[in-house]
């Protein structure tokens, strides 16, 4: 049964490195890269600042306009 065991590690093993994909090397300029950089940091603070804290949103939407106008007690 060990045998049986190794072979079937071995045959995992070598699927397995089939499917490992090698990463390419950056072949940017250092002056590229750090554009790239700096335009990263643009796009995430700009995000952040559009996103507003969860304190100041309503916790429900409001009622419709129609449902305000009735007085209380009133029923339809």
């Amino acid at each position: 049964m060990n045998k049986r065991l190794e072979k079937r590690h071995k045959r995992q093993v070598s699927r397995a490195r089939q499917r490992v994909k090698v990463s390419e090397p950056d072949v940017r300029t250092p002056e590229q890269v750090s554009a790239a950089r700096e335009v990263s940091r643009s796009v995430a603070t700009r995000r952040d600042t559009l996103r507003e804290p969860y304190a100041t949103t309503p916790a429900r939407p409001h009622a419709s306009p129609a449902a305000d106008d009735r007085v209380k007690g009133e029923s339809r």
